[in-house]
């Protein structure tokens, strides 16, 4: 058979796939249409359009709490092609394949479906999972142009459609998430405890943690009590060994209770404290820096970012749309990291208390491991610490000393 008409048959095939039956719709807010076929649910979604620039991970990216509120652009062409994995737990009761307990984007955007997987752990395809949560998803959309649109413009509002024709454009009722407070609604409500039997305490405050920041924390031995993004921390601060606080979906400016709680412990706790994506946001905010959004945020597995302590570059995963404006310092705080490509901020460090954190993430999942050193960096010090016996509060401190006056 000749080539050109091997693949006609195979485009043939492909076409009468039940899965591609449907047309669906991706319109933007500025007024561009991409029109295709629906592998997902039949239904409707508006959210921020973003893209991702990762070749792999996409169960991992699709429930990445930080995708709350959004229609996830994938640039790697083929997507689909390895299937969906099985839900297994590891020992400390946490997805090993997912990043959360569900899908968090509120629908994706693809240029080639691939219709077949194959892989030894996958147990349904991307199109079933999507179907089964309810997720929009599109194909046969040239990614190309939409990210450049989305590049020239930045993020804009995108409305995802299934159906003969697209929506009518004063029909669409468009609500940008990032006017919520999409931490509060990734967050826990209560606390909960992992590795109840680690070493060193640490308060792992929730603004729409990766299941793989907790595991991370706990492989380090550490006991983490996973705790809500209001949690009152000034009240509890002795209880803990360190705090960490995690990533999360939308802008920073609406964790107020949370950049209050991090002002009080900055001004009184002693013990180590880390931030990432959210949290080093939050931690900037709490110090006294602004945040303002990017054009169109730093999303993939291949950023570089450099350490300033020692000029280092290495090579990390991200997921933001806000960023610290560190072009003036408070005192006593000093830039961390930078990009290498766009001169954002992707760190910030105290100078004197132990106090510090990125903007990318560390524990990868999916992306390169060059930072993953940053939790056992952080762990050790937590530790350090209990064993020299560091109060943790200056209060805890005074006390000690008119106790031994």
């Amino acid at each position: 058979m000749p080539i050109l008409s091997a693949v006609s048959t195979i485009k043939a095939k492909t076409l009468v796939n039940p899965i591609r039956s449907l047309t669906a719709h991706l319109q933007l807010r500025t007024g561009e249409t991409f029109t295709g076929g629906s592998f997902g649910a039949s239904s409707s979604a508006i959210g921020e359009t973003v893209f991702t620039t990762s070749l792999v991970g996409y169960p991992e990216s699709m429930t990445d709490p930080s995708y709350l509120g959004q229609i996830l652009v994938f640039t790697q062409p083929l997507i689909g092609n390895y299937g969906v994995p099985r839900r297994s737990r590891d020992q400390y009761g946490l997805l090993k394949h997912f990043e959360s307990e569900k899908i968090q984007c509120k629908g994706i955007v693809v240029s080639d479906y691939a219709t077949k997987y194959s892989h030894w752990n996958a147990v349904e395809s991307l199109s079933e999972w999507c179907e089964r949560e309810g997720i929009p998803a599109i194909t046969g959309v040239d990614t190309r142009a939409l990210v450049h649109i989305l590049r020239g413009q930045g993020s804009t509002l995108g409305s995802l459609s299934v159906g003969a024709q697209p929506l009518k454009a004063d029909k669409i009722e468009w609500s940008d998430p990032n006017q919520n407070n999409l931490v509060a609604e990734a967050s826990t409500d209560a606390v909960r405890v992992f590795n109840p039997d680690g070493d060193v305490h640490v308060a792992l405050i929730d603004c729409g943690v990766k299941y793989n920041i907790i595991r991370s924390l706990c492989d380090q031995g550490a006991r983490v009590s996973l705790v809500p993004w209001n949690h009152n921390l000034a009240a509890n601060l002795s209880s803990y060994d360190g705090i960490f606080i995690s990533n999360g979906p939308g802008s920073p400016s609406h964790c107020h209770e949370t950049i209050s709680q991090l002002q009080q412990a900055f001004s009184s706790y002693q013990r180590p404290i880390f931030g990432i994506c959210m949290g080093n946001q939050l931690m900037g905010m709490a110090a006294g820096l602004n945040a303002y959004k990017l054009r169109f945020g730093n999303r993939g597995h291949n950023q570089p970012a450099v350490d300033l302590t020692n000029g280092k570059c290495v090579i990390t995963s991200q997921n933001h749309g806000y960023a610290l404006d560190d072009s003036q310092m408070p005192k006593g705080w000093s830039r961390y990291y930078v990009n290498a490509n766009d001169g954002s901020n992707e760190g910030i460090r105290h100078l004197e208390k132990p106090f510090r954190s990125v903007q990318f993430h560390p524990e990868a999942k999916g992306g390169p491991l060059d930072t993953a050193y940053l939790f056992a960096e952080f762990v050790d010090s937590v530790r350090q610490a209990k064993l020299a016996n560091v109060p943790a509060t200056l209060t805890e401190s005074a006390d000690r000393q008119a106790a031994t006056a």
